[in-house]
């Protein structure tokens, strides 16, 4: 059974890690999300779940306006074929979440380690993040460094890169 929003709050306590959430209608694209932007400071991301021919997958967590070509991409990460979005059962099985609700805290879930995750570096930058707490009815905002504890509490390395180019 994947973790729920209230495991993922008690562990983010149990590290001593900063956070707050705010409840909201169901946002499923960064789109909707963008009616938030004058209660919520902070940087806004989109995640992209990916996974390549060889069943690799790949979490990256960028600024909401962040362009990524997913054929020049591929080649920076070195996937194997064709770079494409990981299916809603495979969302569910890696990080117990579905569509919509796509989250770096879905690591929690990933107790196998399968994803490799992406952060951009501008994004990483900024003081304060705004993600979906495994569901897409709320919002969490936390600083970036304690994002960066989380997901290495997750047992995840991480890949912090600039995605300008992409």
């Amino acid at each position: 059974m994947p973790a729920t929003d209230k495991d993922l709050y008690a562990r983010l306590d149990s590290l001593g890690l900063s956070w707050r959430t705010k409840e909201h209608a169901p946002l499923h694209t960064v789109q909707e999300s963008k009616s938030l932007r004058d209660r919520l400071p902070g940087g806004h991301v989109k995640n992209l779940f990916l996974r390549d021919k060889k069943k690799r997958v790949w979490l990256v967590v960028a600024e909401e306006n962040r362009l990524i070509d997913l054929k020049t991409f591929k080649k920076r990460i070195g996937a194997q074929g064709s770079l494409s979005f990981g299916s809603s059962d495979l969302l569910m099985e890696v990080l117990g979440v579905t569509p919509g609700s796509v989250t770096p805290f879905g690591l929690v879930n990933d107790t196998k380690g399968r994803v490799t995750v992406i952060l951009d570096e501008e994004l990483m930058d900024l003081d304060l993040i705004n993600v979906h707490p495994l569901r897409n009815d709320a919002t969490t905002t936390i600083k970036s460094t304690d994002l960066l504890i989380f997901i290495r509490n997750c047992g995840h390395d991480l890949q912090i890169m600039n995605l300008k180019g992409d």
